[in-house]
């Protein structure tokens, strides 16, 4: 890979990961939880069954658009600080140590 390729990659990469979207989203009572990953990819699991939807997002903005690894294509929009996304309302998972 040139020296260009690999500075425009890891550009593209600083960009991507520091994306202010990136984490765990979930309802209020915590069934469905959006992992957006900061590669581009998101891990939805529902209840106990963990991965139980996989694929790629992309933010324009406020506004997401995924498509799962299967083809199937949904969205959604980040208002104040909130994900609504196909009927739900995500919030953005606190993180405590």
């Amino acid at each position: 890979m040139s020296t260009t390729a690999t500075q425009s990659h890891s550009a593209k990469t600083e960009r991507h990961d520091s994306h202010p979207y990136a984490g765990m989203w979930v309802t209020a009572d915590g069934y469905i939880r959006h992992e957006l990953l900061s590669n581009g990819r998101y891990d939805e699991a529902r209840g106990k069954r963990q991965s139980a939807y996989q694929g790629r997002y992309r933010v324009t903005g406020n506004h997401i658009d995924y498509v799962d690894d299967t083809g199937f294509t949904a969205d959604g929009e980040f208002r104040d600080g909130v994900l609504h996304h196909a009927g739900m309302v995500l919030y953005r998972e606190d993180k405590r140590d």
